[in-house]
């Protein structure tokens, strides 16, 4: 009978951060990405303002793109301001 060999902890916390993030708007269809969500937009905002990138959010290039787009939109509507001090 074999069993499992141990890994060593550094190691485990490492594998639970590689784990592939799936698109939260791929997962879930009847979500819409537009300019005037400003709740929605900020959460893909850094303190700074800039906007967080597909690799920490997760989201799919397709998706990334879109959200790019409606957060340019709502800057320039000043909904949502381009630097935060």
């Amino acid at each position: 009978m074999r069993h499992k060999p141990k890994i060593p902890v550094k190691k485990r916390n490492l594998l639970a951060l590689n784990r592939k993030r799936v698109c939260r708007f791929c997962k879930d269809k009847t979500r819409v990405i537009d300019y005037k969500e400003v709740k929605l937009l900020e959460g893909f905002i850094k303190e700074r303002g800039k906007i967080i990138s597909s690799r920490f959010s997760g989201n799919c290039a397709k998706h990334q793109r879109r959200i790019a787009e409606e957060i340019k939109n709502a800057r320039f509507l000043a909904l949502i301001p381009y630097v935060r001090v």
